[in-house]
């Protein structure tokens, strides 16, 4: 009898082996096809919102097809539509009408944002409508000469600020900007163009506050799209974490991760004494006083030169505007008195309706945000008194007696600070 070539025992375990191996394959083929038909979705998903979010083509096809039929005219509408020097970068977007890109204008480094009307959702694949007709651009009618489009601005910024003293020589400015091409007269397109830009009380709020650096400069438009200039340094933290990610963390590990990229102390200083001069700009300013309504330090950024820059002026109200809406809010209790996300003011339980009078001053709001800033790295001989300031700033509260104590609280601060980095080379 013929010996066997191979044992039993050996056989089994190729066999055993073999099937082994076949398992491992086939797990390994299913976590392939996982990843893959995971990553896939994943990449769906990202791709069906970058879709529905950024929609900078349309919003130029729009402007163009209106610039070239001759409604609407602007200083960026050559660079956008004629020689196309005017590039949208980088989709900045977080609502699908309020489209926001980075931009490059020849030597300019800037923001557009254009409005779209109603943008309904649409699957991937499927062809987007035409942008809805909007009635932005019929205002003014052909025929309504320079000093009828002068005086509807004035009405128009009288409506929002209230009565100003200086409100022609603000009306003078506007119409100066609104002659884009710089030939010395305000045509019916160019006239349409800034009447839509100051619907948007950022964009007017925008050219209020850049008279003083505290806005970025406006440095174009053609309709309602415009270009201002880029923040390179926001937040005031440095640090902006994606959305999901800054939902997901925990505050404290937020705050903590905040400070590791802040600037050095006398630069914080620095910049602090910028939020301190723009508080003190528009308690009283030019054209009336403003309330911040939603104050954190995500809000602010700053240029190479330590220059205070607020970065979304939506977060602004005049108070005239602060007290026509509030009054007219049904209340109980305080907390029913809400304007944005940092304004209140009182309820009047026997009217049942809320006060004028803000509760909180921005002076107060903005010591808060400096609170953490400004006493971490601070310098020992420093911190107790500027950590007494800075709280009895957060205690001002809405009074006959605050504009004293606010100028008071005010000055003392920026003789601290001003103390402390006169003799370094940040100052």
């Amino acid at each position: 009898m013929a010996k066997a070539l191979f044992p039993r025992a050996w056989v089994k375990k190729s066999f055993y082996f073999q099937a082994r191996i076949s398992c491992v394959r086939v797990k390994y083929l299913f976590l392939t096809w996982l990843t893959v038909l995971v990553g896939s979705w994943v990449i769906y998903v990202q791709y069906s919102n970058y879709t529905e979010l950024c929609r900078g083509h349309q919003c130029k096809s729009a402007i163009c097809d209106k610039y070239k039929r001759g409604i609407i005219d602007g200083s960026a509408c050559v660079g956008l539509c004629d020689k196309e020097t005017l590039y949208m970068g980088r989709c900045l977007s977080t609502s699908p009408n309020n489209q926001v890109y980075t931009g490059s204008w020849g030597d300019h480094d800037g923001v557009i944002r254009c409005k779209l009307g109603e943008v309904a959702h649409y699957e991937l694949g499927e062809e987007p409508e035409p942008r809805r007709e909007l009635p932005l651009f019929h205002t003014p009618t052909r025929g309504t000469s320079v000093e009828k489009f002068r005086e509807m601005v004035f009405n128009h910024l009288k409506s929002k600020l209230g009565e100003q003293a200086n409100l022609a020589s603000l009306v003078s400015h506007i119409l100066s900007v609104a002659d884009g091409n710089r030939d010395g007269r305000v045509s019916l397109p160019e006239a349409r163009s800034m009447w839509a830009l100051l619907q948007m009380d950022e964009v007017l709020l925008g050219l209020l506050l850049q008279e003083r650096g505290h806005s970025p400069r406006l440095l174009g438009f053609c309709g309602d799209l415009y270009m201002t200039e880029r923040v390179h340094y926001g937040p005031l933290y440095g640090l902006a974490l994606p959305w999901p990610l800054a939902a997901w963390l925990p505050a404290g590990l937020q705050r903590t991760m905040d400070q590791w990229f802040t600037p050095s102390w006398p630069r914080k200083a620095k910049i602090s004494m910028g939020l301190l001069e723009l508080v003190e700009d528009i308690f009283h300013g030019t054209y009336g006083s403003f309330l911040i309504c939603d104050v954190k330090a995500a809000m602010f950024g700053y240029t190479d030169r330590y220059e205070l820059r607020i970065l979304d002026n939506r977060a602004l109200v005049s108070e005239e505007q602060f007290a026509r809406s509030i009054k007219e809010l049904k209340c109980n209790v305080d907390a029913d008195c809400t304007y944005g996300a940092d304004c209140f003011s009182s309820c009047d339980v026997a009217e049942h309706r809320c006060r004028e009078e803000p509760l909180k001053p921005n002076l107060a709001k903005a010591c808060g945000v400096l609170k953490d800033y400004l006493l971490r790295g601070a310098p020992s001989g420093l911190r107790e008194e500027l950590e007494r300031q800075l709280y009895a700033c957060m205690a001002l509260r809405g009074s006959a007696q605050m504009n004293m104590e606010h100028s008071l609280i005010l000055n003392n601060l920026k003789a601290l600070l001003w103390r402390q980095i006169s003799h370094t080379k940040d100052s």
